[in-house]
């Protein structure tokens, strides 16, 4: 813990932290301080001097309280506190000052500028800038800047506070952006005139604090005080980064982070930001039923009678129910609970075939917790390009690793680039056999370490050799000794936002069920005869073909272009849901607008066809059907909590012993942008897919 200090500010005493800036320690005191430069997760620049405060027995002018920490004050004569003062007149001249030299150059264009109405520049110009302007030279102007698709530039409005520059050397480690020249001159470029490559470049339009950087998808669309604000979670990775819908009417017209310092700090990545577009595009808005070979529209009630039918003349023992990777648990739950009672046993939630998901629940969860990776001292990576896969750990991991310099971090699989320094390994099974097995140096040092953290990825779990691979990691994490007392280095990291939620309820095979490529195959062999297909996109669906297809989702994607009868469903900013995190977080989804034309929430619709089978389902109503699912999965109803208690974690028993593959591990996501239904639909993610040339190159490739 720092020691303290003593200080007074404006001629009260408070008792501070030594390492806090004086900026801080006076926001501390309750006293605002005007700023553009500072920004508490980066650098200190003190670019703007707009934080100017005054300090007794200081120098004879102010001082940037951003750039000079509480330990460098001097006390007074004989022992005084140190004082400061961010109201006397010095203070407010020469903030006044620095806020009239901000604005020479900058454009008189606040009625066309879309950060108007949450412009930091406004705000402080109203409360601590002068009422007029005495220079009439003219404004310079600055050339516009490529960023891509994603960033609209209008650099004549940029004040040089380099906190863009700033956030993508530090935060999303990328070197494109710089600032250049000197004095007039300077100014912000991306040196070759491209685009900033990065999955977290949508933040650089947060840090800006005037109308620099915007949002080029939402340019012109809207004013801030249109939109209705909801608060909500989000399902484009298994992350659940916190984030505001902000909508108008039944159009949602941005996405914006949400402060959530254990998942996703204050931000997040560019598919979760941008994704909005694709959810007006390519939507299921009313039923279909497939007559005489092609699908047409349809009502409710002719699409439900005809589903309906095929469920009752259907042998128990030739229905299945397959889960995708956006479906909210209570749909799951309501799902699972009419196979039940129809008596099927085939069904499945993991359509990327892996097979974890009995026994223990941490045996699938990341249970050292987003954050807690900021406390590991060595960090091995199997079969996972954190990167692509959550962008949001991968900056958790980077920022581990810059502010621990002891920090090591291995990886076996691709070699790719992560955003931050570490030892390749090697590329598949083989280098984790002779890990397990105790050899090597990097062996040595996860042995040594105080909180090893492994971390295994889809890359390595969706293979047929996955139960042996589960075994190894297991293997290894016992021998570096990864999980003791309340430290558990064993972490599974999911790529679906829905898979956590759904293996909690269980939506697995029951006894003598099918899994997901044997009700396939099934479909093919004519085992099986009608699928409930909830919102499973990520396949090959030509495999369906030869059973009857229920399908049930929000866009007009490949689930539905094999599918016999089509629900059409709500997408995940149109219904209040709960999701479960990587890490195990139950947390609430709300409805930020409504679903399209004749869509339905997804758990409704479960609950009228079952009516129509003669099994309905035992509740009428979102609370109840809420109270039944957290009978099931008691965690569900721990909202926004980690952590299973103190109950001991048996690593033997987690997967199986047996020949492992030699083909290298290679992470399931081959275009980052364009992973499920909403984004394939989005013109926004399109430009970004083809703008990075598909997939993130790989070393290897």
């Amino acid at each position: 813990m720092s020691d303290t200090r003593v200080i007074k500010v404006n001629g009260e005493e408070h008792e501070v932290r030594s390492d806090l800036t004086l900026l801080q320690a006076c926001e501390e005191a309750g006293e605002e301080i005007p700023r553009f430069c500072y920004h508490e997760r980066l650098s200190v620049a003190g670019n703007c001097r707009m934080c100017l405060i005054e300090v007794k027995g200081g120098p004879p002018k102010p001082v940037a309280s951003c750039a000079q920490n509480v330990r460098d004050l001097r006390p007074g004569p004989d022992g005084q506190p140190p004082e400061l003062f961010t109201n006397t007149p010095m203070v407010k001249k020469a903030r006044e000052g620095v806020m009239e030299f901000l604005l020479i150059n900058h454009p008189l264009d606040c009625p066309i500028c879309d950060q108007g109405g949450e412009c930091d520049l406004q705000d402080q110009a109203m409360a601590y800038g002068r009422d007029g302007s005495r220079f009439e030279e003219n404004k310079r102007a600055v050339e516009e800047k490529h960023m891509g698709p994603l960033i609209k530039t209008i650099m004549t409005r940029c004040i040089q506070c380099t906190r863009c520059v700033r956030f993508a050397t530090e935060i999303a480690g990328v070197d494109d952006l710089g600032l250049v020249n000197r004095g007039e001159n300077a100014e912000i470029t991306t040196y070759l005139e491209q685009a900033v490559r990065s999955e977290l470049t949508g933040n650089l339009i947060d840090v800006c604090p005037v109308g620099a950087l915007t949002s080029k998808p939402y340019a012109f669309n809207a004013r801030p005080w249109e939109l209705r604000k909801t608060e909500t979670v989000d399902v484009m990775d298994a992350v659940g980064s916190n984030i505001r819908v902000d909508a108008r009417g039944r159009e949602v017209l941005r996405i914006l982070p949400v402060l959530h310092e254990n998942i996703n700090e204050e931000w997040i990545a560019d598919k979760t930001r941008f994704v909005w577009d694709g959810l007006k595009r390519q939507r299921l808005d009313r039923p279909y039923v497939r007559r005489d070979g092609k699908l047409q529209a349809a009502s409710w009630d002719e699409a439900l009678t005809a589903a309906a039918e095929k469920l009752k003349a259907a042998p128990a023992g030739k229905i299945a129910g397959i889960v995708g990777d956006l479906a909210p648990t209570e749909a799951v739950k309501a799902l699972k609970d009419m196979m039940v009672s129809i008596g099927a046993p085939h069904m499945d939630c993991r359509q990327d075939d892996t097979k974890f998901g009995g026994g223990d629940r941490r045996s699938y969860l990341f249970n050292t917790g987003i954050a807690g990776l900021e406390s590991a001292d060595a960090i091995l990576l199997i079969g996972t390009n954190p990167r692509v896969e959550a962008p949001m750990v991968n900056a958790r991991i980077r920022k581990a690793w810059l502010n621990n310099l002891d920090l090591k971090i291995g990886v076996i699989g691709e070699q790719a680039d992560l955003s931050y320094d570490y030892e390749y390994l090697g590329a598949g099974p083989e280098t984790l056999s002779k890990l397990a097995a105790g050899e090597g140096d990097f062996f040595e040092m996860l042995k040594n370490a105080k909180r090893p953290a492994i971390i295994l990825g889809m890359g390595a779990l969706a293979r047929n050799d996955a139960a042996a691979i589960e075994a190894l990691t297991a293997k290894l994490a016992t021998a570096v000794r990864a999980v003791f007392g309340d430290w558990n280095g064993y972490n599974v990291l999911q790529t679906a936002a829905g898979r956590v939620g759904a293996l909690d309820l269980k939506f697995l095979p029951a006894q003598g069920g099918r899994d997901f490529s044997s009700i396939l195959d099934g479909c093919k062999s004519g085992q099986i005869d009608v699928v409930y297909n909830l919102g499973a996109d990520e396949f090959d669906t030509k495999r369906l073909d030869g059973a009857f297809v229920i399908y049930q989702g929000h866009h007009g994607d490949a689930g539905a272009r094999h599918a016999d009868v089509i629900f059409p469903g709500a997408a995940y900013t149109e219904q209040n849901a709960i999701y479960v995190n990587l890490e195990g977080r139950a947390q609430m989804a709300s409805r930020a607008s409504f679903p399209p034309g004749d869509a339905r929430e997804d758990w409704a619709i479960l609950r009228a066809l079952s009516d129509r089978i003669g099994r309905t389902l035992p509740y009428d109503d979102l609370f109840a059907l809420r109270q039944a699912m957290i009978e099931d999965a008691p965690n569900l109803g721990r909202i926004d909590a980690i952590g299973e208690g103190d109950a001991p974690f048996d690593l033997s028993v987690i997967g199986e012993t047996g020949a492992v593959s030699d083909a290298p591990f290679r992470s399931p996501i081959r275009d980052y942008y364009l992973t499920n239904p909403v984004a394939r639909a989005s013109k926004t993610m399109a430009e970004c897919s083809a703008m990075m040339g598909g997939a993130q190159k790989i070393a290897a490739e």
